[in-house]
Parts: C-alpha cells; structure tokens; sequence
C-alpha cells in the first residue's frame, strides 16, 4: 500500500457513487473490499467515506427518492481552480450540471460532462486532497472513457486539462491514452455503434483486487453481477461486474 500524492490537475483524484439504498451498498463493498466508512460533508447530503486503514478511498451518497438516475462510478478529475475549469468546458463544448460548489471545507466541486456526454466531477482539494492510498485490494487503480470516437473527445480532453494523447493506429482499435507530465493517468476507447447498447459514453473505473477470479465470485454471492468473466489483458487479470443496484465497474489483479 502507497500512499498518494498530490494529484496533478487533470488527474483523476476521486470517485464517488449515488444510490438509492445507501446502507446496503456499503455492506456490498465492505464485504467486497473491506472498506469501512466515516461521514463525508453534510453538505452532499447523506454521504460517507470509504477508508482503507484510515485512509480515505471513495465516495458514497444517497440519492433522493425522487431522482431516478443511472447509478454509476464517477471519477473526479483534479483541479486547481474549479470555477475557471467549470469555464473551460462550457466553452469546449461540454457542460456544467451541478456547482462549482463548496463542499464543506474539504473542497470546491462541481459535475460535468464532456461533448459526448459522458459524466464526471471536478474537484479543487482543501482539506480533503481526494484518494488517500493506491496499490492494494480496494483502491481504484485506473479509469477508461468509452466513447464512440474518441477523435471526437480527445482534443476537449487536451484543452481543458493539458492532456496529450497517443496517435490513434489506423489499422487496430480505436484505443489512445491520456497523459500528463508524459505520465499515463485515463485511456479513450472508441467502440462505434457498441456504445448504444452501453448507455451512451460513459467513464469506467477499475479497482485493484488480490485475486480477480475469487473477488467475481464474491460479487455474485453479495448480489451483484459478473458481467465478464475474469480474463488476462494488457493490464492484468481483470472482470467487469456490477454492484446489486447496477453500478458498473471493473476489478483487474493489476501486472507489479
């Protein structure tokens, strides 16, 4: 276990999750990855932390009863100045629904989206830097954009935060990595008419697990769903599962 610095602006830094039965979720990832949990600020509501030996993870509110949205991961991405990013995408194309806003005093948000209309946060650290510790069962350990195109993505990319990206091969798949500072931090992935039947762009985190294959038995006997069965890749051995209120999200044994 290691633990995080600070988080270049750009840099995803957070990610948070809003459900309807926020008790049950926390029982589905305590179990899953032996979180535990703390109040998180009052201002978003009912919301907790999730910590790994006292350190904080991620993110989990309730959602109002009236408010019928996907239930999903969102990743943050880190800024120094959230009013001044928020300005940004809504000149490059994206849009700005919730905030900037302050959170307590652990730091200025806000939500976005990107011209695809795939979500994500902003977050301008105070006292709450984002993701305290990496590199061990239950942390998140890298996030992927899947789009259409991601020629259609990628420049918002690189004008809000100062990404670069890699040359798109023509003759494979439609695949290019964010970087910062030369250091690789998202990857685009485009898969065409796919993404209808993905419900539109969407961001995907990855959580490192100790043994991918026996943490997908474990989301299936807490509720949850394997929705790709444990297989080796470029990243390591990985599944895409989903939690029991259909949030989606990957679990990879990540190569060391």
């Amino acid at each position: 276990m290691t633990e995080a610095t600070r988080h270049t602006p750009g840099t995803p830094c957070w990610v948070s999750l809003m459900v309807h039965g926020l008790d049950a979720t926390q029982m589905f990832y305590g179990e899953l990855f032996g979180w535990e949990f703390c109040p998180g600020p009052r201002q978003l509501g009912p919301y907790v932390r999730a910590l790994l030996d006292g350190k904080e993870v991620a993110g989990l509110g309730r959602l109002p009863a009236d408010r019928h949205l996907s239930i999903a991961w969102t990743p943050y991405l880190a800024t120094d100045d959230a009013d001044a990013t928020a300005e940004t995408i809504r000149c490059s194309g994206g849009t700005v629904g919730v905030g900037p806003l302050d959170a307590g005093d652990a730091g200025r948000m806000a939500i976005v989206t990107d011209p695809a209309g795939a979500v994500f946060g902003l977050w301008q650290p105070a006292a709450h830097a984002g993701t305290a510790v990496r590199g061990t069962h239950g942390t998140p350990v890298w996030h992927e954009l899947r789009t259409a195109d991601t020629s259609a993505v990628s420049k918002f990319y690189e004008t809000v935060f100062g990404c670069e990206t890699d040359p798109v091969d023509p003759a494979g798949p439609d695949l290019t990595t964010l970087r910062l500072n030369g250091r690789p931090v998202a990857e685009l992935r485009g898969v065409g008419r796919k993404l209808h039947s993905q419900a539109g762009a969407h961001w995907l985190t990855s959580f490192e697990v100790e043994d991918a294959d026996r943490a997908a038995r474990r989301v299936t006997e807490l509720g949850g769903e394997v929705l790709t069965p444990p297989s080796d890749g470029p990243r390591g051995r990985s599944a895409t599962v989903a939690d029991p209120e259909g949030a989606v999200f990957t679990i990879v044994r990540s190569h060391r």
